[in-house]
């Protein structure tokens, strides 16, 4: 019986000596989700390096301008925040020295001292929240891009399945159940 058993070819064992071959068997492991640990390392710092680079390095080019528009709200607001902070301080450090502000038309103030003041407060209250929303839209960039690389490596067929579904009670019909249906084939 051994002398059978160590009589067999190896099956599994591919001797590939072509590039096309190569290429071609290549293109099959990628197919059949073969793991490469290194994946979401780079995906996190290529989004690291340049917002939306480790979207596009997992083929998930819908989301680059997402992570793009998503990073470009907070930075509008932080410029715009921070040139009506630097407006308001300019106008008050002007009123405290006693001279003329654009607050004030023909000797008449259109805004208080202390009104310039908690508008200052608040403005600059808006930019550090603005740049606050900034940095972690950035980091759950990095942190989205690394994990679908992690994802990406998983088998998702369609054998697998999680569907919520709705179950008739053959007892009480004018309320419905409500359940889960898990379906795994072989």
């Amino acid at each position: 019986m051994s002398a059978n058993l160590f009589a067999q070819k190896d099956t599994t064992a591919v001797n590939v000596t072509s590039k096309k071959e190569r290429k071609k068997l290549k293109k099959i492991n990628n197919l059949q989700g073969v793991y490469n640990p290194l994946s979401p390392s780079k995906a996190a710092f290529y989004s690291a390096i340049f917002p939306g680079a480790g979207q596009i390095y997992n083929k998930k080019y819908w989301l680059t301008p997402v992570v793009w528009g998503a990073l470009a709200i907070p930075t509008y607001y932080y410029l715009e925040n921070n040139s009506e902070y630097k407006r308001y301080r300019t106008a008050y450090k002007l009123r405290s020295i006693g001279l003329e502000d654009e607050f004030t038309v023909d000797g008449v103030e259109i805004l208080s001292l202390t009104a310039l003041e908690s508008a200052q407060e608040q403005l600059k209250e808006n930019r550090d929240m603005s740049l606050l929303s900034g940095v972690i839209i950035y980091v759950l960039q990095i942190i989205e891009a690394s994990v679908s690389a992690h994802l990406l490596q998983f088998n998702t067929d369609d054998n697998l399945t999680f569907k919520p579904t709705i179950i008739q009670d053959p007892i009480k019909f004018d309320t419905a159940s409500f359940g889960l249906t898990i379906k795994y084939t072989f």
